[in-house]
């Protein structure tokens, strides 16, 4: 009887107790457990944003080719021996013509029946004309000798090959005849036409062929804009973090800074882009589509993530290292510079490294200061027409081809990429240099 009645007013029974802990124990599992669920689910969402990637832009790592022997014959690029005198000649000269006759020696074609020789020409991508002038304008030895070149397929070709066209709809419905299914059955029977990696999806520019484009421009300019980020957001946030941290007096002024960087870091990434459209091009007139003026644009985004990141850095190294510094005859200069910002550094490299992964996604302002236009060349320098990778993104996912589809998903993969290199060296460099009290 005695765990069922209480010995005086101000004690529990054991059974009541036993209740209460039981609850408490109960809410706890309860807990843990919407912790799991809530895991779960975000994991399963972004396993399926992966995969929804991945299964759709795989492919785009592979481009359907076609073997030829190509002879540069010198009647087709140059009959009359005019390079010498004009060497835009060997730029402007029918290579087509090479890759089409050879299409027809290897597929058995009359080069005098118009109807195969059509279907046979939409076999090859106009971007052979690029391809093999490239190839004669760097060895001019070829002229007149034979070569064994992987050619590109047509867009249509590669999507056929990649089951991304119902082939047993109607032939008037689809862009590939039943012609040029035999012809590609012919090809692929003696090993001629068949997936290789393709490696045009990081060094081309911008095309309106699927199969030629790529986004090896778009690579360069958010490389130059990194650049930029890294130099101009670096070392003046870093700065301004030491001023308020360490030596600006805590007063309504600093108060109201350190407020307005905080809002600061919450902006939408689209205002910048009207300030850096207003600023920067209007007023200073820099170039349009710029490397530099997207750069300098995102600089004053990533700053705040700088600022804030390195702020939290400083105030994480204990008290005491100030102290002792300043106890030995140190200066506050060498406190902070000797003994402070070494601490802090890991911090201070985690922060700027998930500013830059930030930006490198950033697509809004650039769009505002003319980064969407279609560029071919690569810039050589920042002050050049450049493209970003997220811009490239947009882009494609704007066109009509079904190819580009594949392009775009892609180019997300390649963008996804580099985004985990670059937290995953900020994770690294954390654990690398951090150190525990």
């Amino acid at each position: 009887m005695a765990d069922t009645f209480p010995t005086d007013n101000n004690t529990v029974a054991p059974r009541r107790r036993d209740i209460g802990l039981k609850q408490r124990y109960a809410a706890e599992r309860r807990f843990q457990l919407y912790g799991k669920l809530a895991i779960a689910f975000g994991l399963f969402f972004l396993a399926l944003l992966l995969w929804t990637v991945v299964s759709k832009g795989y492919t785009a790592f592979l481009q359907t080719s076609i073997n030829l022997d190509i002879t540069f014959d010198e009647t087709v690029i140059d009959p009359k021996n005019e390079r010498n005198e004009n060497p835009m000649k060997l730029l402007t000269a029918n290579y087509p013509k090479l890759a089409e006759a050879a299409l027809y020696q290897k597929l058995g074609i009359d080069p005098k029946d118009k109807a195969q020789t059509k279907a046979a020409d939409a076999l090859i991508s106009k971007g052979a004309r690029t391809q093999l002038r490239d190839m004669l304008v760097s060895n001019p030895d070829l002229m007149n000798k034979t070569q064994n070149v992987w050619v590109l397929a047509s867009g249509e070709v590669d999507s056929a090959i990649k089951g991304q066209f119902d082939l047993s709809v109607d032939e008037s419905r689809r862009k590939i005849k039943d012609n040029q299914l035999e012809m590609m059955d012919r090809l692929k029977a003696d090993g001629s036409l068949e997936g290789r990696f393709n490696t045009g999806l990081f060094t081309n520019g911008g095309s309106s062929r699927p199969e030629t484009a790529g986004v090896g421009v778009a690579i360069i300019g958010s490389a130059y804009m990194m650049l930029i980020v890294l130099l101009t957001s670096l070392p003046i946030g870093v700065a301004a973090s030491i001023y308020l941290e360490e030596f600006a007096p805590k007063n309504k002024l600093t108060d109201i800074i350190e407020v307005n960087i905080n809002n600061l870091a919450a902006v939408p990434s689209i205002v910048y882009g009207l300030l850096g459209l207003a600023v920067f091009i209007n007023f200073a007139g820099m170039p349009r589509s710029a490397s530099l003026v997207g750069g300098l644009v995102l600089s004053l985004m990533t700053l705040p993530t700088i600022i804030i990141a390195t702020r939290a850095a400083l105030k994480a190294v204990p008290p005491s290292i100030r102290a002792a510094a300043l106890g030995i005859g140190a200066s506050k200069n060498q406190m902070v510079f000797h003994h402070v910002l070494p601490l802090a550094a890991p911090g201070v490299l985690t922060g700027t490294i998930i500013g830059l992964a930030q930006a490198l996604g950033e697509t809004a302002p650039l769009l505002l200061i003319g980064m969407v236009a279609f560029v071919v060349d690569a810039p050589a320098t920042p002050l050049d027409p450049a493209t970003a990778l997220p811009v490239q993104i947009f882009m494609w996912a704007n066109e009509a081809e079904r190819a580009f589809v594949e392009r775009t998903s892609g180019a997300i993969i390649i963008l996804l990429a580099f985004l985990a290199v670059m937290n995953i060296t900020a994770i690294f460099l954390r654990r690398r240099f951090e150190r525990r009290w």
